[in-house]
């Protein structure tokens, strides 16, 4: 992916997007195995946001699969800022890491949705920071790719009613007439449909199955979650890794995966339909639907609430943001100054241009200062 093509994103993401933020701003020690860990290495450097180092100790996060190329980055280029912290993050998934942050065994979690309040995450994250709100702070944006395996197919069209009804088990073969009729010169093959799903759960499959639900004109009739129910059609695989390696190595599968993982498995990427026409995922697409994000948190509790429904032409309804949930206070005042100095990193200007080389798109200029800002305000 070009960078120009990113910055193009950031630009028409920010446009929208932050101006929204900006109006409603005014109105543990556990150490997981397989984890990824910076170890502590000699010198500094003033590439990236000063940050108060403390006197060190290690830092343990859980969570989001689909945030994993982009922290790892962060982590290997924080090991140069603050030598003396050893930051350990475990790509578990989503609901992993939101289980482990409420039951105090890790220090911030990645998460692809926000703490849901019907489900008690609010609550009990709010007594794991000792009686103190957790706050989403976006982080890393990006696509969820529909993603397949179909021999001498290279373009492939679809919407929201046929994709939850492929998912649902309600089309079974690819040379169905509902998925003809949206390839039309295409010659689909009568091979099966072989789906696949994270078995664990995960914030992408909650995001997915909120674009279901939001734009399937009633075909998808479950609620979202991040769990896949039990409606579903498939075969569960752990992971973004686990799922895109199953539609790579099974001809006629298809998955729905964050957009760096289809494209390191060269995995052909669905176009889809949102009404107004097929829509390519790509930097601009994607952007696109970023701008239609509205603030659904208050003060600096930064979560978004995405269009997954979203008409306008050549905007790529499937999206995520991956947030880091930390508590805005009660934590050991060492291991606070820590997660602020990984997080100001992790959000600096230039690690968030740093990722568009590794399929992630970066935070526009104003949210990433809202988001700076927020973790300033930790204590």
């Amino acid at each position: 992916m070009k960078v120009r093509q990113f910055a193009r994103l950031a630009s028409v993401a920010g446009v929208v997007l932050v101006s929204s933020l900006t109006l409603a701003a005014c109105g543990s020690d556990n150490n997981a195995a397989g984890g990824t860990s910076a170890a502590p290495t000699a010198g500094k450097t003033t590439a990236a946001a000063a940050v108060d180092c403390g006197t060190g100790g290690k830092i343990n996060a859980e969570g989001s699969s689909a945030q994993k190329n982009a922290i790892e980055q962060a982590i290997a280029s924080f090991a140069t800022v603050c030598p003396d912290i050893t930051v350990n993050y475990n790509p578990t998934g989503s609901g992993a890491g939101i289980t482990q942050f409420n039951a105090a065994q890790v220090d911030f979690a990645g998460s692809d949705s926000a703490l849901n309040a019907d489900k008690g995450e609010v609550a009990a994250a709010a007594a794991r920071c000792a009686a103190n709100p957790a706050w989403n702070l976006p982080m890393v944006t990006g696509p969820i790719a529909v993603a397949y395996n179909l021999s001498g197919v290279d373009k492939l069209v679809l919407n929201a009613e046929v994709t939850a009804k492929i998912f649902h088990g309600d089309i079974t073969t690819w040379n169905d007439p509902a998925i003809a009729a949206l390839n039309t010169g295409v010659t689909l093959p009568s091979d099966a449909i072989h789906v696949f799903f994270r078995s664990d759960e995960s914030g992408t499959t909650d995001n997915f199955t909120k674009y279901l639900k939001a734009a399937s004109n009633g075909a998808w009739t479950d609620e979202h979650a991040k769990a896949w129910p039990k409606s579903g059609a498939g075969e569960g695989r752990e992971k973004s890794a686990g799922v895109a390696e199953g539609v790579k190595t099974t001809p006629g599968g298809i998955s729905y995966v964050e957009w760096s993982y289809a494209k390191d498995n060269k995995l052909g990427i669905a176009q889809i339909d949102n009404g107004s026409g097929a829509v390519e995922l790509n930097a601009d697409s994607v952007g696109k639907a970023v701008a239609a994000a509205k603030p659904a948190g208050e003060g600096n509790d930064l979560q978004l609430k995405l269009d997954y429904a979203t008409k306008e032409a050549g905007a790529y309804p499937i999206i995520l943001v991956t947030y880091e949930i930390v508590c805005s206070k009660g934590l050991d005042a060492n291991l606070t100054k820590g997660v602020k100095a990984f997080l100001t990193h992790f959000a600096s200007v230039d690690v968030q241009k740093s990722l568009v080389d590794i399929g992630y798109a970066p935070l526009p200029a104003e949210v990433q200062a809202n988001v700076a800002k927020a973790i300033a305000a930790i204590a």
